[in-house]
């Protein structure tokens, strides 16, 4: 699992018929401080996330076709949760938008 920070909505003219009724959601990679890496993704979003807000996305395609239950869906990554706290060596990092 990745964290990631929302940074848009995606919008295609032509997409496979799975992704329908689906929204495609730009995310910032961050490491585990919470620090941008300066890499994205685009991810299938499971939870209602919204721009600037920070996610665990899970970035393995098989697992992603499991969340959704889509045998041989063309899909890498999907936004399994939204983030409000990070807890690093006992400090907690509030994350919320």
């Amino acid at each position: 699992m990745i964290l990631g920070k929302v940074s848009g909505t995606v919008v295609s003219t032509i997409s496979h018929p799975l992704y329908d009724h689906r929204r495609l959601l730009m995310c910032d990679l961050l490491d585990a401080g919470g620090a941008d890496t300066g890499g994205y993704l685009i991810c299938v979003d499971t939870v209602g996330a919204g721009p600037g807000e920070t996610v665990l996305i899970l970035d393995e395609g098989n697992g992603a076709r499991q969340v959704l239950a889509w045998k041989d869906g063309p899909i890498r990554a999907v936004i399994v949760g939204i983030v409000d706290q990070l807890l690093i060596d006992e400090v907690v990092y509030d994350v919320t938008g």
